[in-house]
């Protein structure tokens, strides 16, 4: 059976054409969503709305306006930018705290508690403790809390210009300490 006919009975509500278009297209429009999520397991649950949507919505598609393929991917696309510029996803991504991490680092105990052996962790507490505090600021920011870099000049009240070269300078800092920390 073509794709044109599957279609044509998955929008007569056939399950079983639903059921193949869905194994024909789940990996892809999954990959799609998670390329803009860059969560496997939200992209999953995208990807599970995606195809709940487009079963109950499918007399809105029309191929003379183009591939059913296509139609979904839309439709997938759209799904992931919506979570991502929601407001409880953007909420989620900056509650991650560089302090949560730091107190990984912490504990003595990390290595009974999760029955693996334990890390030595100075090391990196050192490259971390060795940073000024407007680099401590930009890292926690841009990559435990996952602002971007004009979300980031907003918190700190400073030009979009000073956040990427902080940026680059402190990431440039953090590339010489671990240089000098390994050696």
């Amino acid at each position: 059976m073509d794709e044109e006919e599957l279609v044509l009975r998955f929008q007569k509500k056939d399950i079983i054409a639903f059921e193949k278009l869905y194994e024909m297209y789940w990996d892809n429009i999954c990959g799609v969503i998670n390329t803009v999520v860059r969560d496997k397991f939200l992209a999953e649950e995208i990807t599970q709305d995606v195809f709940t949507k487009i079963w109950n919505k499918s007399d809105s598609y029309s191929p003379k306006k183009g591939r059913f393929f296509t139609w979904i991917l839309n439709i997938a696309r759209n799904a992931a930018i919506d979570k991502v510029r929601s407001k409880d996803y953007k909420e989620q991504q900056k509650n991650l705290s560089a302090d949560y991490f730091v107190g990984i680092l912490n504990r003595a105990d990390i290595g009974q508690q999760t029955n693996e052996p334990e890390i030595d962790t100075s090391s990196l507490q050192k490259l971390v403790l060795n940073l000024k505090k407007k680099c401590l600021q930009i890292i926690e920011l841009l990559y435990f809390r996952g602002f971007t870099q004009k979300e980031a000049s907003k918190e700190l009240d400073i030009p979009l210009g000073t956040v990427k070269t902080r940026n680059r300078s402190c990431i440039s800092k953090l590339r010489k300490n671990m240089t000098l920390e390994w050696k």
